[in-house]
């Protein structure tokens, strides 16, 4: 097999769960094939560069391999090469969210009854005491 489908490839490669949902992502424009959009039609075939947009991550990969039929884990992460700009890039954004989580408030669970009497007091609703 000298080339195939991208959206065939990417579903086989486990980066989206089922064909339907990696046609939708080529046709967004969220994978790109040598920095250009292209249609999930599209042939891509052995050194091809992709550029692929997953949320928050942004993965630039080279095709390794071509397979037509969805496999295991271990099979499919030997079908493309990440760059090691891409592996940083992404560790960095990874370590700049978590940094950012740690820094907005945590509140925990739900306050109890208790606690939601001491809030009530606080804010000068006295309902409670009411009924």
């Amino acid at each position: 097999m000298e080339k195939l489908r991208i959206d065939k490839w990417l579903w086989a490669a486990r980066f989206y769960k089922t064909r339907a949902l990696a046609a939708k992502a080529v046709s967004a424009g969220k994978v790109k094939l040598a920095g250009e959009r292209v249609k999930p039609a599209r042939l891509v075939q052995l050194g091809d560069e992709l550029e692929i947009n997953r949320e928050r991550d942004i993965m630039e990969i080279i095709v390794e391999r071509l397979l037509d039929k969805r496999g295991p884990a271990k099979i499919a992460v030997t079908m493309y090469h990440e760059s090691e700009q891409s592996v940083q890039r992404r560790a960095d954004t990874r370590d700049q969210r978590r940094v950012t989580r740690a820094a907005e408030p945590s509140y925990g669970r739900r306050p109890d009854k208790r606690n939601r009497r001491k809030i009530g007091e606080l804010l000068g609703k006295r309902e409670w005491q009411d009924r």
